[in-house]
């Protein structure tokens, strides 16, 4: 008989991504097992602009003359991967228990079958309030990056 592991489902609509992120690090440290849906409607504040300018820059188009392919490190641009490594930056992950910990976070664009009726949580202190304050979705920021769709 198989024992049911208890899965938190975060559903991530709506979310500021490091608030999100730091809630979801502290309870992987727990030892919670979570998973992320709908990473591509996570969000990050700032003007759209000035967000794509900046992940252009920084991790797009650096580069250097004498090996550009080789030039790590390589940072990801699907968001579910951006996602997991934001939250990989706020675990200690020089630390076998920060390792672990990452071990048990699932990040997936959309919604899979098998979470698809399971009880989603949101997380009140990383919900989006103010409506003044300018933002673009993981997303968007992907589309952007890559001219590309997101399949979710």
């Amino acid at each position: 008989m198989a024992t049911q592991e208890k899965v938190i489902v975060i559903d991530g609509a709506g979310h500021i991504a490091g608030r999100l992120a730091s809630v979801i690090a502290k309870e992987l440290l727990k030892g919670e097992k979570i998973v992320v849906v709908n990473a591509e409607k996570i969000i990050l504040t700032g003007k759209p602009q000035r967000v794509v300018e900046k992940y252009r820059k920084r991790w797009v188009e650096w580069k250097t003359y004498y090996n550009p392919d080789m030039r790590g490190p390589k940072y990801p641009k699907t968001p579910d991967r951006l996602f997991k490594r934001m939250v990989r930056g706020m675990l200690p992950k020089e630390k076998a228990m920060g390792r672990e910990a990452l071990k048990r976070l699932y990040v997936y664009i959309g919604t899979p079958s098998e979470y698809a009726d399971a009880n989603k949580v949101k997380i009140p202190a990383a919900l989006y309030k103010n409506e003044l304050v300018p933002y673009i979705t993981l997303g968007e920021l992907y589309k952007s990056l890559t001219n590309k769709d997101i399949e979710g």
